[in-house]
């Protein structure tokens, strides 16, 4: 499982989805999505914007969780 941190650096700078979507050209549903962890795919063009806005790594955005057995 990919879990999604774009709510928590969000709210560490007290940024809305409309805020995100302005800064980065995101469509806002692609921004939702990914807020919400319900995105299934997500383009790399849209990992480079959000890394770009929060001045962070790939793995401060994303994380990989092993399933469940």
């Amino acid at each position: 499982m990919i879990r999604c941190h774009l709510s928590t650096l969000m709210g560490q700078k007290k940024l809305k989805i409309a805020d995100i979507s302005r800064a980065t050209g995101l469509n806002r549903s692609t921004v939702t999505a990914l807020y919400q962890e319900t995105a299934k795919r997500i383009e790399l063009d849209a990992i480079n914007e959000l890394c770009k806005l929060f001045e962070c790594e790939i793995s401060d955005l994303l994380e990989y969780l092993p399933d469940e057995v």
